[in-house]
């Protein structure tokens, strides 16, 4: 799966989801848009949207967008809080279909 990293993730939690092709959004040229733009750049670019932004889903239209959308819940961004979750991101990132929405965590 090709996976896009938000720039509100650490670009070394990358190096966590092995068995997939993760880019960070600064890697991708992507970490300067806003929410909307971003959304829209990573259409045919990505499967998933992996962030830490839990307003996302509130303030932007994910309805038929080509791609996942995966919303972390952590303490912090921190590596230490993080890895945690990757085990239940890997099976989310392994089942997951275009357009869904899921959140890991808390």
């Amino acid at each position: 799966m090709r996976v896009l990293l938000d720039a509100n993730l650490p670009q070394e939690f990358r190096h966590e989801l092995s068995g997939h092709d993760v880019q960070t959004a600064r890697f991708a040229g992507l970490n300067d848009l806003d929410d909307g733009a971003l959304l829209d750049r990573m259409s045919g670019r990505f499967d998933a949207l992996v962030t830490m932004d839990t307003n996302l889903v509130h303030q932007q239209n994910l309805t038929n967008r080509p791609f996942a959308v995966i919303v972390l819940r952590a303490r912090s961004n921190r590596m230490c809080d993080l890895r945690p979750l990757v085990p239940s991101l890997l099976r989310v990132l392994d089942e997951t279909e275009p357009g869904e929405l899921h959140e890991v965590g808390r």
